[in-house]
């Protein structure tokens, strides 16, 4: 069948690693069900993966892709859920020690098939196409739960999302202004700001600039290049949720401005099976769309990645079937 995988992990030039293809069509355990993919979505985590983070050597060659929808054998529409869980897992998803994403145990959705087990497929609403559906997964996920699980933060309050163009992000921006949030944004060009700005951020800023006042939140998915803003920028008793570091990891904690000021720090990853259904319930009654960068052919899965380690995002890249 059609994919595109990584080769083997290249540390210093991930993208040498990256094949288009053929690979063998997947086998189906018992339990686990086949989807057809007709759209999948490109994370960060892809480009970790090309790296050879968070897999090991002699589980290459892997097809990449955490996220997707697709088509059940039977003609349902889904959406799927990345987290597989260890059998028998109970509680919470993102919580399993022995939890795995796809691409990082089991092959992922760029390719023509790919088989999850059945709890990670959760029927896809028809108000989303497939293209909006692939994002839900990781990204949107990410963001859903980086809000309105992990932050506290109530409507009318001010939230600051670092970075205005990348997927989670953008997806902050919509789901905070949705949620009746005032929303902040920085980006590092005049492009990117006016960008969030279009999905309803109520003011942006120059990537380090000094506020007008402090926030109530920040959302982090940059890391070292934005830490030391993003706990300059919080009132006392205010929260960073953390959930990447594009960056780089080891900023400055600067452990006494944090203490001093009693300021929060939270991690957050991904998110539920339970807590996917109900961001899909909420885009549905809500009427949000995410805001989709690039939409390319499988085929063309070189220029995305390209762009993706680039920097050169203006929200999901997705990549659909022709």
């Amino acid at each position: 069948m059609f994919a595109v995988y990584a080769k083997e992990p290249n540390q210093d030039d991930p993208l040498a690693s990256l094949v288009v293809g053929e690979r063998p069509e997947p086998e189906v355990p018992e339990g686990w069900v086949r989807v057809a993919v007709r759209a999948a979505s490109l994370n960060m985590h892809d480009i970790w993966t090309l790296r050879g983070v968070g897999i090991k050597p002699n589980q290459f060659p892997m097809i990449l892709g955490c996220d997707g929808a697709g088509v059940l054998d039977d003609g349902t529409e889904v959406v799927l859920h990345s987290v597989v869980n260890a059998p028998g897992w109970q509680g919470d998803d993102t919580l399993d020690p022995k939890r795995t994403l796809l691409t990082e145990r089991y092959q992922g959705t760029f390719a023509d098939w790919v088989v999850v087990p059945a709890r990670n497929v959760l029927p896809k609403p028809a108000s989303l196409s497939f293209t909006e559906a692939a994002t839900m997964g990781t990204a949107w996920l990410t963001a859903y739960r980086m809000l309105f699980v992990k932050s506290g933060l109530r409507p009318g309050q001010t939230m600051l999302v670092q970075g205005a163009s990348g997927g989670v992000a953008t997806a902050l921006v919509q789901l905070g202004v949705a949620a009746g949030m005032r929303v902040w944004s920085t980006g590092r060009t005049e492009e990117k700001r006016a960008l969030a700005e279009r999905l309803g951020a109520h003011r942006t800023f120059e990537s380090g600039a000094r506020l007008p006042e402090r926030v109530d939140a920040v959302f982090e998915t940059v890391g070292k290049a934005t830490w030391g803003h993003s706990v300059r920028s919080l009132k006392p008793g205010g929260v960073i949720v953390v959930s990447g570091s594009t960056s780089g990891p080891n900023a400055d904690a600067e452990l006494q401005r944090v203490f001093f000021l009693q300021l929060r720090v939270v991690g957050s990853t991904m998110g539920t099976r339970d807590e996917l259904a109900d961001l899909l319930a909420y885009v549905d009654l809500a009427g949000i769309r995410p805001q989709i960068g690039a939409e390319l052919p499988f085929t063309e899965a070189e220029r995305g990645f390209r762009d993706m380690h680039e920097g050169a995002t203006a929200g999901k890249i997705v990549f659909v079937r022709e």
